[in-house]
């Protein structure tokens, strides 16, 4: 038996456990927390299928957000969620002066100067059909749903995101994005981050309650990712690359490990960053309430896991808690 085969002498001490555990460490700027921000600006609203987990009005964000940056939120991924304005086939409001993202960004830029901020840009939270594009009688128009995706990017930019983050996965919209924010001098100003490797997937459940946003009819198996898929979701990745994604995510996450892996080791100079989404944050989250198993263990296993991966930015509601550990020392 060779001696290289032996594997304890590498194990038995904690620090030589560590020293064998590469760049998998968990600082404040591998995480993102993914928030809600709704019309009106004094609410805080439960979200039954995510427990503490809330929809904020932008007061009670502020108020949220206050002490999480003071012990090292680096960025948040803001999605807007609208009861009041109206919906319609085009999602006029996802872009209007009365969104909510719209109306935030200034503020939240000037409240945390230092706060990393993104985002998401898509039609559902807006259409009232709840798809992601434009519909015609035929289906998605790719075409002209591209050129909405891009002038909401272009707006959210103007009003102060550092990044847009398009999780429509329509055909080319990256390319759309890019050429907007050009076309209008804005690309020194902001990243684009693209939901390159997005599967259609039953772990969404719960985030299309938070964010009101269940398609009205069918599905969206047409436009996102088949969960058997592997090349086409190189293929994803690499058309966003082309054109000029500046960073790349896949979602969901502990599912897809191997796509990580795959797109990470095609484009390894490109940030990935995964989200561990709804689903996966409410089965954590029960389990551990349950008594299956201790909340602490299972979710510093599961963020490893991704940075091993070569995860570089995790997006995850349990951020918060996270955050805690971190400046207590325990994780």
């Amino acid at each position: 038996m060779s001696a290289k085969n032996k594997l304890h002498s590498s194990q038995f001490h904690p620090i030589l456990r560590k020293i064998n555990e590469q760049n998998v460490d968990i600082s404040f700027h591998n995480i993102m927390y993914p928030v809600f921000i709704v019309e009106d600006d004094n609410q805080q609203q439960v979200i039954p299928s995510m427990p503490s987990v809330y929809r904020f009005g932008l007061n009670k964000l502020i108020d949220h957000l206050t002490p999480l940056v003071e012990i090292g939120l680096k960025s948040i991924l803001m999605f807007g969620v609208i009861d009041i304005l109206p919906k319609d086939e085009i999602g006029t409001n996802a872009d209007s002066n009365k969104n909510p993202v719209i109306r935030a960004l200034p503020i939240l830029r000037q409240k945390f100067p230092d706060l990393l901020i993104a985002c998401d840009v898509c039609l559902c939270p807006y259409t009232s059909h709840g798809h992601c594009g434009i519909i015609e009688e035929d289906g998605i128009n790719n075409e002209k749903s591209i050129e909405r995706i891009a002038n909401i990017a272009l707006e959210y930019v103007r009003h102060g995101a550092h990044i847009v983050a398009p999780s429509d996965m329509m055909d080319n919209r990256i390319f759309a994005i890019k050429n907007k924010l050009i076309q209008n001098g804005m690309e020194k100003r902001c990243s684009v981050l693209s939901y390159s490797v997005k599967f259609a997937s039953g772990f969404y459940g719960p985030f299309r309650d938070a964010a009101k946003s269940t398609p009205q009819q069918g599905d969206r198996k047409g436009y996102q990712l088949p969960p058997g898929s592997r090349g086409l979701a190189i293929r994803a990745a690499r058309r966003d690359v082309d054109e000029g994604a500046d960073m790349l995510m896949v979602k969901p996450g502990i599912a897809y490990l191997d796509i990580v892996r795959d797109v990470k080791n095609e484009f390894p100079e490109y940030p990935m960053f995964i989200y561990q989404v709804s689903g996966e944050y409410a089965m954590i989250l029960h389990g551990a309430k349950a008594g299956a198993f201790d909340i602490k263990n299972i979710l510093s296993e599961t963020l490893i896991s991704m940075r091993r991966a070569g995860v570089d930015c995790i997006i995850t509601y349990f951020a918060p808690t996270i955050l805690e550990w971190m400046k207590d020392g325990h994780l």
